[in-house]
């Protein structure tokens, strides 16, 4: 029998006082990778930045559980701890913190919370280089400052480094195809694919079908208008490739 991951009932949340998500139901299952697309302005970031917790969101109404407990009751330091991750559509710049002491303060962290030991500096820079080399990243780009100068691919190979090494029970992926090239999406979808298994869960989100070609979902749900308006099977995201969103989307 499947065991829900995450379970959001009824969820309403504005954004500068703008309605942004209007009573949104979802549930994902260990090890289901479930797959959101419609168009600009539905709510799918928005969603995102809700369950990772980012300041400014604020939830109406509904409920969000997340391992059976309340995530929107977690600050988001604890809802990465418990096992959740995003993958930014436009990562952050963060001057004068290298990659690697950044990365090993993460893991160590999240090991801390769980009650394991640490990683000291050698075992974490063996683990961090032979997963880096599998994306692509060389030992360089993991000594200059996280992001920095970084191009776009870079900075998703980063992320998805990061999604790696911190291994979590739900990645959300908003837009990770954005800005890249067809070598290097295939490179990150076979990282995010290397994640999978059947406790870890995948939400990922996106306009176009692409992506899924790389990372195969078990269900795909069209948002539109603030929350889902249709579910279905991988096939799904082929059909809304030929037909696009015009049909859920309202007339202003």
């Amino acid at each position: 029998m499947s065991t829900a991951l995450l379970e959001i009932e009824d969820l309403h949340a504005r954004v500068a006082g703008k309605e942004i998500i209007k009573g949104l139901n979802l549930t994902i299952n260990e090890g289901e990778v479930h797959a959101v697309m419609g168009p600009n302005g539905a709510g799918k970031s928005t969603l995102s930045y809700v369950l990772s917790g980012k300041p400014g969101y604020e939830v109406t109404g509904g409920t969000i559980k997340f391992r059976g407990r309340d995530l929107l009751s977690m600050p988001p330091e604890d809802r990465a701890r418990e096992g959740l991750f995003l993958i930014m559509q436009y990562p952050v710049e963060i001057p004068g913190v290298p990659v690697t002491g950044f990365l090993k303060h993460a893991v160590n962290a999240g090991r801390k919370y769980r009650g394991e030991p640490e990683l000291d500096t050698m075992e974490f820079i063996k683990m961090l280089r032979e997963e880096g080399r599998k994306l692509g990243i060389d030992a360089e780009m993991l000594k200059r400052a996280v992001n920095v100068g970084f191009s776009g691919g870079e900075k998703k190979r980063l992320e998805t480094l990061q999604m790696t090494i911190l291994k979590p029970q739900l990645a959300i992926l908003d837009e990770a195809d954005s800005g890249l090239d067809i070598d290097a999406l295939k490179v990150v979808a076979e990282g995010v694919n290397r994640l999978r298994d059947d406790r870890r869960s995948l939400l990922v989100i996106t306009h176009y079908q692409r992506l899924l070609n790389y990372i195969v979902p078990d269900v795909v749900h069209v948002f539109a208008e603030g929350h889902i308006v249709r579910s279905g099977g991988k096939n799904l995201a082929l059909e809304l490739e030929e037909t696009g969103y015009a049909e859920f989307v309202k007339e202003k």
